[in-house]
């Protein structure tokens, strides 16, 4: 058996060579770029009024100017006003009104917030004594200039993302292809959700529970069922690998009489990397590949333990993190959380405890265990937030210690 980091490394060998396809902006969000984004112009593209108030020449309120007659407004989509000095009498200086998002009107350099003045009969009087050149102005190309990269290749697009992609004009994007992916669970005592189960029956669960973990990738994977038939498991399966780039199975792995899994996929060309991990609960977790590295033939086949538990710990810890690379993303941060009471674990491999986070004011995050009954207890998985990785080689673990998490959320 492999250590759970051997496991994971070997899966991390064999991502899937996905293709590039174009989007519209409208449907690219979640997707990930393929291509860098880049700034059509420079970012603002122009001197930008930064807050609602009186464009000055700085020059006249270091003359001593304070008060100044306004000779016109300065609204956002306009083009620019220009100041005309020669208009401004011993008195009075000369202003324009510039509102928020406005081009800085010509011959200004300074904005003086509404909060700052005194209003009446056409004239604005400063109200405050430390007023600074260039104040309140977003000056051009600050942010970043033309042709800078705004979203290197490799981004996720989230909300912030297609913003930026909106604002140089990207309708379309480049982003990586999403794999077609089938979720099969097999076994005899499965059932449809809408069935009523007989006494020795379940209804199909861990298929639902996976598909729902995939959305986050923006996936909507198939759902299919195959009975404890070794023909018809191995003729379903020819058929789901030749449709889909990844099936994910459930059940069937184990070392009971009916579970077929393992050798069918072995018939159909699937080569084995690995079976089963040194790991509680999710052991007997199953994967191959088949024509690695080819696109548009490469095939990845996860075959997961049937019990629930197991199913969601498989899928967490090594399904989802397979998908981002193959889709092109940095592995995800790791998250660490402390144990908020002593637990004992003797076997001398890796535990995946159920916990559930809370939290603290002082910014620790506790991890409260959640034990249960086993790899079949859903109402432990209803509670649990995370799954955390305590380490082989050690059975004891106090409180305060801190430990990698897997959230389930």
């Amino acid at each position: 058996m492999l250590s759970v980091n051997d496991a994971f490394a070997l899966t991390q060998q064999y991502p899937l060579p996905l293709a590039a396809e174009t989007v519209s902006l409208t449907e690219a969000g979640g997707r990930v770029l393929r291509e860098a984004i880049r700034a059509d112009r420079d970012f603002p593209p122009f001197d930008r009024v930064a807050m609602d108030g009186i464009a000055i020449r700085f020059a006249d309120y270091q003359s001593g100017q304070r008060t100044f007659r306004i000779a016109g407004q300065q609204r956002a989509g306009q083009p620019p006003l220009t100041l005309d000095p020669s208009a401004q009498s011993a008195e009075t200086g000369l202003c324009l009104e510039a509102m928020t998002g406005a081009m800085l009107p010509i011959g200004t350099d300074t904005v003086i917030r509404y909060e700052d003045l005194s209003l009446a009969d056409g004239l604005a009087t400063i109200t405050i004594d430390d007023v600074q050149r260039g104040q309140h102005v977003h000056a051009r190309a600050t942010d970043r200039r033309a042709n800078d990269e705004l979203l290197p290749a490799g981004t996720r697009l989230g909300p912030t993302e297609l913003a930026v992609a909106a604002s140089v004009g990207a309708a379309t994007l480049q982003v990586t292809a999403l794999p077609r992916i089938a979720l099969v669970s097999t076994g005899d005592e499965l059932v449809d959700v809408a069935d009523a189960p007989l006494p020795y029956q379940i209804r199909r669960s861990n298929t639902y529970m996976l598909r729902a973990a995939l959305a986050s990738f923006g996936i909507t994977a198939t759902l299919h069922h195959i009975i404890d038939d070794e023909q018809v498991l191995q003729d379903q399966l020819a058929r789901l690998l030749d449709q889909n780039e990844v099936l994910i199975l459930s059940g069937g792995v184990s070392a009971g009489k009916a579970d077929f899994v393992p050798a069918v996929l072995t018939r159909l060309g699937v080569q084995k990397q690995f079976h089963k991990i040194e790991q509680r609960p999710g052991k007997p977790l199953w994967f191959g590949t088949m024509n690695a590295g080819q696109p548009g033939l490469a095939r990845t086949v996860f075959a997961l333990p049937g019990n629930p538990v197991s199913t969601i710990l498989c899928a967490y810890r090594y399904v989802l993190p397979y998908l981002r690379t193959s889709l092109g993303l940095p592995p995800e941060p790791a998250r660490y959380a402390q144990l908020a009471r002593p637990f004992t674990f003797a076997p001398a491999i890796t535990y995946f405890l159920p916990v559930r986070l809370a939290s603290e004011p002082d910014g620790r995050l506790l991890a409260h265990p959640l034990p249960g009954s086993g790899s079949a207890d859903f109402a432990n998985l209803m509670e649990a937030h995370a799954f955390m990785e305590l380490p082989a080689g050690q059975s004891e673990f106090s409180a305060g210690e801190a430990f990698r998490i897997w959230s389930t959320l």
